[in-house]
């Protein structure tokens, strides 16, 4: 019943909603952490990173000499990444996370991709770090970030589940809202004006191609309702340096706290690298 409404608004009121789904894209919804989430907040170091027109809420854990940065998804945060973090630290891992700009305990606002993808790069050069472990859409701003900063070398990274085309992220919220194709097509335009680029070249297939990263592994569940899984294999299947693993029963979130998974990456970090993929 909503999407026929707002396809009639569309129709009648195509200003206004493409506006309504704008806001979709740039507006992320915060949502509470588990108990267990914010015990492992608890034992972090914190400090603040002004950026842009935000506060930046950033977690350090200090174990190890190796060091590693995770890279939470849209509509996530660092917390979400407990059980992992508690593995990581049981293998003499310093674990760095942060809260995206109007993410987590972060300070809030209207932000974007570009927003969120700057950051990266900035926290990856802060940090000094040569591991990586993103989640959904922190791939997308990860591969975009190293792109964009080809001085940055990579020895390992780590996406669980990851996004291809912004496209296809653009084609999920319009059917998510209901849109019309007429109001999609005044979104994607009115997101080209701002960010000054050809949205249709916005794609992690594409990154890959040219950044310095040595060794890479993709995870993703094969029933992910999220994000297909096809669109992680098209990354793939782009990236010499990469090997994929197909799992099931995670899900596009519970991926993040299952055990196989977990012991997937622990194990991935601990092998010594065995390519030279830096171009």
């Amino acid at each position: 019943m909503r999407k026929t409404i707002v396809r009639l608004a569309s129709t009648l009121f195509p200003s206004s909603i493409t506006s309504f789904a704008y806001k979709q894209l740039t507006n992320p919804q915060v949502r509470k952490l588990r108990e267990n989430e914010l015990k492992t907040l608890d034992k972090a170091d914190k400090n603040i990173l002004k950026f842009k027109d935000f506060d930046i809420q950033l977690y350090t854990w200090k174990k190890g000499q190796r060091d590693v940065l995770l890279i939470h998804g849209w509509e996530g945060q660092a917390g979400n990444f407990s059980d992992l973090i508690e593995a990581l630290l049981l293998n003499n891992y310093t674990v760095y996370a942060f809260d995206g700009p109007s993410h987590g305990f972060s300070s809030k606002g209207r932000t974007s991709l570009f927003e969120f993808t700057e950051l990266v790069g900035v926290l990856i050069k802060r940090f000094q770090v040569k591991e990586l472990i993103s989640h959904s859409f922190g791939g997308v701003a990860t591969t975009y970030a190293l792109f964009t900063n080809k001085d940055i070398e990579i020895d390992k990274y780590i996406l669980l589940t990851t996004p291809d085309k912004f496209t296809e992220r653009i084609d999920d919220v319009s059917e998510m809202v209901g849109i019309t194709d007429k109001v999609k097509n005044r979104l994607i335009q009115k997101l080209e004006k701002e960010i000054k680029l050809d949205v249709t070249t916005l794609n992690v297939s594409e990154f890959v191609k040219d950044i310095n990263v040595k060794n890479s592994l993709i995870i993703h569940d094969k029933n992910d309702r999220v994000i297909p899984i096809a669109r992680s294999k098209n990354v793939h299947e782009n990236w010499k340096v990469s090997e994929f693993k197909e799992v099931s029963g995670t899900g596009h979130f519970r991926i993040l706290r299952t055990k196989d998974v977990i012991s997937m990456v622990i194990e991935f970090l601990k092998e010594r690298p065995v390519n030279s993929g830096i171009p």
